[in-house]
C-alpha cells in the first residue's frame, strides 16, 4: 500500500510545466526494500540518498512547495526501489494549502476515488463548448493513428512525420496506462514548446491535457476535430508496467486503441517496440508485447511499418533485421506488412528537441528501437 512520510523541503532542483521537483529531508528513514527482480519500467528514475529524496509536486494539484515547506509525502516507489516513478510524490503542503478553484464548468472527475481524484471540463462534457461538435462527430475522415507500447516512442515517432512532412499538425493522446498526469513527461513539454505537437489529450483516468476526454475514442475525435490533427499518436505516460507473463503488461491495450481508430474511420498504424540492446530474450527484436497486441488483440487490417534498420549514421545489429522481418512475418496474415527504409531517420531522429531514451538507453544503445518508430512516422506522413 502506501508508504506515508513527513519532510521538509530544502531546495527547488528543477521545474517545467505543472512540475516543481524539490529535494526533502525525511523525517524517518525509508523502510530496508527486499532484494527482488526489478519490474519493466520506461524511463528509470533516480531516488536520492536514504535521508534527503527527489519529490515532484505537481502544481496545479498540490501547489507550489518552497524551502522550508513541510510537505507529505508518498514514498512507496523509493521504499521499494523502483525504477520510473523513482521518486516521492507531494501529496499535500499541509501548511500552506493551495487557494480554493476558482468556479468554472466541468465535471469530469479524473484519477477517479483516489486521495487526489481531480475535477476538469472534458471537451465531450456537456457544459463544453465542443460538446455539440463531439455529440454529432463519428468519424476521423481517415487520420492516421500510430499506436505506440512506449511512451518513448513519442518523439521518435514525430521525428519521422516531420521529416517527411514538415508542418504536419500531430496531436499526442495519453492513455491511462502508466502515469496519470500528462505533466509528469518532460518530453511533452519539450514537443509542445518546441511546435513539434499542435496539441494533447488526455483521456480514461489521466489528466492535464489540453483537452481532457473520457474515452481513447473520444479523445481522438477531439484530435481530429477540435485539434485540428493531420496525425495522432496514442501511447500511455512514461512507467509502463510487465510482469514478464503473456498478458501482463500495460501496453496490451495497444490493440484496443487500434481498434477504436479502426471503429471510428481512421486509418490505425501499429508501432512496433523493437530492441536489439534489451538482454531478455522476450523483448529482443521485436517485443512479446507488439506481438501479442498486434496479433491476438487487434482487429485484422493495422498497417505494421517493418523497418528495414540501415542507416548510414546508426549502426545496429548486423543479424537484427532478419531477425524482426521474420518475426513481422507472423503477423502478415492479420495485418498489412508496409516496408519503410530508414535511411535519413537517423539524421531526423537526432533534431528532436527532447532527449531520446527507452528503457535507460539512449539512441546510440539502441537505435533499432527509436529508428522503428521514425519509421511509422514516416508512413503516416506518406498516407496524407
Amino acid at each position: 500500500m502506501i508508504h506515508w512520510r513527513s519532510a521538509q523541503v530544502t531546495a527547488i532542483r528543477s521545474e517545467w510545466p505543472g512540475v516543481r521537483e524539490v529535494a526533502a529531508r525525511l523525517e524517518a528513514p525509508l523502510p530496508a526494500a527486499p532484494a527482488s527482480e526489478p519490474g519493466e519500467h520506461d524511463e528509470p528514475g533516480r531516488g536520492g540518498e536514504p535521508e534527503s529524496v527527489r519529490a515532484l509536486a505537481y502544481t496545479d494539484l498540490v501547489g507550489s512547495p518552497e524551502p522550508g515547506d513541510r510537505v507529505l509525502l508518498n514514498v512507496s516507489s523509493l521504499a521499494r526501489r523502483l525504477g520510473t516513478g523513482g521518486f516521492a510524490l507531494v501529496v499535500a503542503i499541509p501548511d500552506r494549502l493551495p487557494a480554493d478553484p476558482p468556479p468554472g464548468p466541468g465535471h469530469l472527475v479524473k484519477d477517479r476515488y483516489s486521495p487526489l481524484q481531480t475535477m476538469v471540463l472534458g471537451v465531450d462534457d456537456q457544459e463544453s463548448e465542443h460538446h455539440e461538435a463531439l455529440a454529432a462527430a463519428g468519424s476521423l475522415e481517415g487520420m492516421p493513428v500510430l499506436v505506440a507500447d512506449l511512451h518513448s516512442a513519442l518523439p521518435a515517432v514525430a521525428a519521422g512525420v516531420l521529416a517527411a512532412r514538415p508542418g504536419t499538425r500531430i496531436a499526442y493522446v495519453l492513455t491511462d496506462g502508466a502515469a496519470l498526469p500528462m505533466a509528469f513527461s518532460r518530453a511533452v513539454a519539450g514537443l509542445k514548446e518546441a511546435g513539434w505537437l499542435a496539441g494533447t489529450v488526455s483521456t480514461g483516468q489521466a489528466h492535464g491535457g489540453d483537452l481532457e476526454a473520457v474515452t481513447v475514442h473520444s479523445g481522438l475525435l477531439a484530435a481530429r476535430h477540435v485539434l485540428g490533427a493531420e496525425v495522432a499518436v496514442v501511447a500511455q505516460g512514461p512507467g509502463n508496467l510487465g510482469t514478464g507473463t503473456a498478458w501482463g503488461f500495460s501496453g496490451v491495450v495497444c490493440g484496443d486503441h487500434l481498434n477504436a481508430a479502426q471503429v471510428l474511420g481512421g486509418r490505425p498504424i501499429g508501432v512496433l517496440r523493437v530492441s536489439g540492446a534489451d538482454r531478455r530474450e522476450r523483448h529482443h527484436g521485436i517485443s512479446h508485447h507488439s506481438m501479442t497486441a498486434l496479433g491476438k488483440v487487434a482487429q485484422s487490417g493495422v498497417d505494421v511499418p517493418l523497418p528495414d534498420l540501415r542507416d548510414p549514421g546508426l549502426e545496429c545489429p548486423p543479424e537484427l533485421a532478419g531477425l524482426v522481418a521474420e518475426q513481422a512475418r507472423t503477423l502478415a496474415g492479420r495485418h498489412r506488412i508496409v516496408p519503410v527504409a530508414c535511411e535519413g531517420l537517423g539524421a531526423a531522429l537526432k533534431t528532436s528537441p527532447v532527449a531520446l531514451r527507452t528503457m535507460g538507453r539512449g539512441l546510440e544503445d539502441d537505435p533499432a528501437a527509436f529508428l522503428a518508430a521514425a519509421a511509422a512516422g514516416r508512413h503516416a506522413a506518406s498516407l496524407l
